[in-house]
């Protein structure tokens, strides 16, 4: 049973975002979920350079963030390492940036045993006692992170390629986002399709 609140009404930056951004794959921490998808009319080979809005999901409102030099880092290098170049004037697409964050409240099943004589107790020794079972929930607070990717044909204004990363937040994450940001900016780049004309895969 899981109480939260909706993931798509509360993207925002700042201090949520920093903990947002730090969804990643850790060996200790829960994978996250990772989608894509993307326009299968669009020719990603058609595109040659890229940039940014002029204002990202990530961004205060007049003032860009740690959290969005972050991602702009990790983009520029999953980017270019497939060929694209960067251009501040008129790019080919357009890549942005979303993240939010919510608490959630679950009950976590518990099953305590112990062993147990009952009526027969007084012959222990000559009968092997049985188990006993008793159910219990913890209820566990922790956060979910989500962040988004999108890519967009900025001659048409329209979303060619998304993806997302949704998972438990952990202290460490929160605390040293940069190491986290590049890692599921990689995962979900994994999934890109697209390279800039004449650029082979590695």
């Amino acid at each position: 049973m899981n109480a939260a609140s909706p993931v798509r009404g509360s993207r925002f930056p700042g201090l949520a975002a920093l903990a947002v951004a730090a969804v990643v794959l850790s060996g200790c921490a829960t994978r996250p979920d990772t989608r894509t998808d993307y326009d299968r009319t669009a020719d990603f080979s058609s595109f040659e350079t890229y940039g940014f809005p002029e204002e990202l999901g990530t961004d205060r409102a007049g003032y860009s963030t740690l959290i969005t030099t972050h991602f702009k880092q990790a983009v520029h290098k999953e980017m270019q390492s497939r060929g694209y170049r960067f251009v501040e004037d008129d790019p080919d697409l357009l890549v942005n940036f979303f993240a939010n964050v919510r608490h959630v409240t679950s009950l976590r099943p518990r099953t305590n045993v112990w062993v147990g004589y009952g009526y027969y107790g007084y012959r222990y020794g000559m009968y092997t006692a049985w188990p006993l079972y008793a159910e219990r929930a913890d209820t566990v607070h922790y956060r979910v992170g989500t962040a988004n990717i999108d890519i967009v044909d900025a001659e048409r204004k329209q979303l060619i390629w998304e993806g997302v990363a949704e998972g438990k937040l952990t202290r460490e994450m929160m605390e040293n986002p940069q190491p986290a940001i590049e890692e599921v900016v990689a995962e979900l780049f994994s999934h890109f399709p697209g390279r800039a004309p004449g650029h082979a895969a590695d």
